[in-house]
């Protein structure tokens, strides 16, 4: 096939794309080879591309097709996930601007929505994956709610309620005012805000006067008095909770505040009278000492109120709004109340004062603009410690591996403080509790199926029927689909045993981002034990956050996040591949810049310029050159080297730095030497034919570099792997296999030598442009005392356009010399050069060596420095020293004999 002057990535993209779907070159299906099994981390049904997934699933990639290439049966599952918050969310928005609300709709006329919903707008992003070259098995496309995978989300939910690891109760749960549904602490996501500490009076109810106040002043105690009377500061960042306040605290032991005890307090505003109760639980050294108990809307409140049997006032609506259990500002927003029972506090003179205090504040997850209420709900629960017991181990005995390995330290800290997981949510969208009330006090029975329901229930009570029966309300939290997904994805929950979970179970690779560690890792390793009683996955690589090129990271609101598709019109898929990959190391954050997609595409056209150079070469039946022989033959060894580098690269998961390896070896190896040591020379302006034997072995290297390249690059290795030989329909470099022996022991040799034949070239080549000498004038080569590249006269001959090459005692009195080891060259230059320019420039050169080296000996005179210094820094200026040292005596020399022919 005859190849474009110019590589065009749309018009190679979308060929080959079609060419891999039609030939179901992605596809797999159990056999006798190995199995190579990723999972897509499922992204958002109703999401688009970004940055983030591009990274993801371009890792994913290069390993699956890596995997492909070394004869395993990979198998990349595909699907999405069914979002319930946002997807919900995105639906009630829909309908609003259509001027309906959420609950004027029954849950089946919202669920029809939300369906039509998912059916416009899912499915978009697995779309724009295939532009990216993802080489998922796309039959195998899996949704969280789809029939299977809900299927075994009821399912289980059902046995961990029989085993007794399912609980419903009334507890203090994270509450999202804006999704108006409970959350997981997981899903609470701190960050630090400016804000104020309000320091509030709450006078002593019925105190006119201490007898004992002289006493109590010389103990210790610190007591508030004004003309209105005796009162207690109580310092909080949240005055708009005081009306649900049932208590004030203090710690026993605390001696500013033991004149309060056993007296009662008046909440200020309110005129509500508490009393004072005492609780080790309470910080001394915060604030006053003193502080007020509302049990219905803080964590640590609640428990101090069922410790001393508080009332519970519950003061905030589910969407943030002040209820009519409050006596004052009903129907205001949280926040509004906030600055209105300050400017209120003021006025009414119980303000003691406010300072500025920074603390951390918890904000959804899913929502980041809504701070959470903390809310005693109703609420079902997932007891966790069984889970965490069985979860752990893997993890640290190196069972599972992390990469980067510092994870495992945030995977233990979090298991070894678990907290029960609620996973019931106020939503329509998602998996519905499978749980049925059947009477009017509240019992229930737990069943997969309504029809398993009744058969429960009546054998509660015999006169029931299904009419009485009604399903609980609530949702469950999308990660309990989530944590199935390496089992349901294979049927291994309703089909414990199936052919496909016994082959492609566990899988073998998880790339994702540490932020989903506990949401979704950790679970799905818990899930695995549970139901398969093996790992879910082998390795897990944890993916940096993508940056921008100043460290920010990408969103929205900054407008500095691309457009992963417009990236890809731009630069081609290999191209942002590339680009994505050369700032990726694992776990590190990624500072991704478009001059990398740059970098990429200007690699793709130096890959694409190199092959119709080949391809270009007229071939004829004659000798082979030496040059072209000790070339291949270096040329074979390097590849062996560089492959052995590579696996080992992979098996350390540094697939940024394989990719690097990969790059140089083509750019700098084949392109720049290789090449030029084979290239067929041009006589009276024509090209000469090449061998036929090093012909051969370059389409050889060329085959086996985009076999290399292919798993980065898939594109453009697929375009040029076809046109290098003649191939049959059907036949893909992705399902060619790359096997390199070990380079031998000579052939490392070999290496070394060509890496000191290039330093000679490097050499000439240095001397030719600092003394201005046209590449196409020949120059003679002297070697002073023994010769020790014979072997590779011809090639450094061909490279450098080298004459001669004599061996000397002494270097020519005009010679420019150059050291390569412990080996002197030497390019004698007769009249090339105009000698006193040449003193002038030396001299130079020599005035300024000489006053670095002062510097350097000023150093290492000092006692103090050589004696306090770290060794290495020491070594380092000796070595500063020697190597000056050196270069002076050569310039001084070289002074010496341009002097003489002056």
């Amino acid at each position: 096939m005859e190849l474009a002057s110019k590589y065009d990535p749309k018009e190679v993209e979308s060929k080959w794309y079609q060419y891999w779907l039609d030939n179901k070159l992605f596809a797999s299906k159990p056999d006798g080879r190995e199995p190579y099994t990723v999972v897509i981390p499922p992204p958002n049904v109703t999401g688009v591309l970004h940055m983030g997934h591009m990274l993801n699933n371009t890792i994913q990639d290069i390993l699956v097709r890596r995997a492909r290439m070394e004869g395993k049966n990979a198998c990349w599952v595909p699907g999405t996930d069914h979002a319930s918050i946002a997807t919900e969310a995105k639906v009630v928005k829909k309908l609003a601007e259509q001027g309906i609300k959420k609950h004027d709709l029954s849950r089946d006329e919202f669920l029809k929505h939300a369906w039509e919903w998912t059916d416009e707008h899912g499915g978009i992003i697995l779309k724009q994956l295939r532009r990216l070259g993802a080489s998922c098995d796309w039959d195998r496309t899996s949704f969280t709610m789809d029939e299977k995978r809900s299927e075994s989300v009821i399912k289980v939910f059902v046995d961990l309620f029989n085993k007794g690891l399912i609980y419903r109760g009334l507890r203090m749960v994270n509450w999202d005012p804006k999704a108006l549904t409970a959350l997981s602490t997981e899903e609470v996501i701190y960050r630090e805000e400016k804000s104020h500490l309000f320091h509030l009076k709450y006078y002593v109810d019925g105190l006119t006067s201490l007898d004992n106040e002289e006493a109590l002043l010389a103990e210790g105690n610190i007591i508030h008095k004004d003309a209105k009377g005796y009162y207690a500061v109580v310092a909080t960042t949240r005055p708009e909770t005081i009306m649900g306040d049932t208590a004030m605290c203090i710690n026993p032991k605390d001696p500013k505040n033991q004149w309060l005890k056993g007296r009662k307090v008046i909440v200020p505003l309110v005129g509500r009278v508490i009393p004072v109760i005492e609780d080790r639980y309470v910080d001394i050294e915060f604030g006053t000492g003193c502080l007020k108990v509302t049990p219905a809307h803080d964590t640590n409140d609640y428990m101090l109120g069922k410790t001393h049997n508080l009332e519970t006032i519950d003061i905030f609506n589910a969407d943030g709004t002040i209820s009519e259990q409050s006596p004052l500002y009903v129907g205001m927003d949280r926040f509004d109340c906030r600055k209105k029972i300050a400017e209120d506090l003021k006025k009414a003179g119980l303000m003691e004062r406010i300072e500025d205090y920074t603390n951390k504040v918890g904000y959804s997850e899913r929502n980041p603009d809504t701070a959470i209420e903390p809310r005693l709900s109703l609420q079902w629960f997932l007891r966790m410690q069984h889970f965490a017991d069985i979860a752990l181990p893997p993890v640290m005995d190196d069972d599972i591996k992390f990469y980067p390995e510092k994870y495992k330290n945030t995977y233990k800290n979090w298991l070894e403080n678990i907290q029960d997981w609620c996973i019931s949510r106020q939503l329509w969208w998602g998996h519905r509790i499978p749980a049925y009330y059947y009477n009017e006090q509240g019992d229930f029975v737990v069943a997969e199926t309504r029809e398993k329901a009744l058969q429960l229930a009546k054998e509660k009570d015999a006169t029931i029927t299904d009419a009485d029966l009604r399903q609980d309300e609530d949702a469950l939290d999308t990660w309990f689909s989530s944590w199935l997904w390496p089992i349901s994805l294979f049927d291994g929950i309703n089909n414990p045993g199936n052919e496909e979970i016994n082959y492609y179970y566990p899988t073998s690779d998880l790339v994702t981002g540490p932020d989903i560690i506990f949401f979704w890792v950790a679970r799905m390793i818990m899930a695995g034990y549970e139901y398969v009683g093996k790992m879910p996955f082998k390795h897990v690589y944890f993916t940096g956050i993508v940056r921008d090129k100043l460290g920010r990271k990408m969103s929205k609101s900054l407008g500095n996040s691309p457009d992963p598709i417009e990236l890809i019109e731009k630069y081609g898929a290999d191209g942002v591949r590339m680009g994505m990959m050369l700032s990726a190391p694992a776990g590190n954050d990624i500072l991704f810049d478009d001059s990398l997609c740059e970098q990429g595409r200007n690699f793709n056209n130096k890959i694409w310029n190199a092959f119709r150079l080949v391809k270009g070469w007229q071939v004829a039946d004659i000798e082979q050159p030496e040059a072209s022989k000790t070339a291949t033959a270096w040329f074979e060894a390097k590849l062996k080297e560089v492959n052995e580098e590579l696996q080992d690269l992979f098996s350390k998961y540094r697939i940024s730095e394989a990719l690097m390896a990969v790059y140089k070896l083509f750019w700098d190896e084949f392109s720049s030497w290789y090449l030029e040591m084979v290239k067929p020379a041009y006589i009276n302006g024509e090209a000469q034919p090449i061998d036929k034997k090093t012909y051969e072995a370059t389409l050889h290297f060329f085959d086996i570099l985009l076999k290399m390249l292919h798993p980065f690059m898939p594109f453009i290795t697929e375009e040029l792997w076809q046109a290098l030989y003649e191939r049959k329909n059907g036949e893909s470099i992705m399902r060619e296999s790359l096997h390199l022996d070990a380079p031998t022991d000579q052939e490392k040799a070999l290496a070394a030598d060509i890496e000191l034949v290039k330093q000679i070239v490097s050499g000439v080549r240095m001397v030719r442009n600092q003394k201005n000498i046209a590449p196409k004038e020949a120059l003679v080569l002297q070697v002073v005392g023994i010769n020790h590249y014979e072997t590779y006269t011809d090639v450094i001959v061909k490279m450098a356009n080298i004459s001669e090459i004599d061996t000397v005692a002494e270097k020519d009195t005009t010679a420019a010399a150059f050291m390569v080891g412990t080996d002197e060259f030497a390019i004698p230059l007769g009249n090339m050069i105009d000698i006193a320019a040449e003193i002038e420039k030396q001299e130079a050169q020599l005035k300024h060596l000489e006053g670095f080296l002062a510097g350097v000996m000023k150093k290492l005179s000092n006692e103090r420095f050589v004696a306090n210094a770290p060794e290495a820094v020491v070594a380092l200026e000796r070595k500063k020293q020697s190597d000056s040292e050196e270069k002076i005596a050569a310039l001084k020399e070289s002074l010496e004999a341009l002097r003489a022919q002056q």
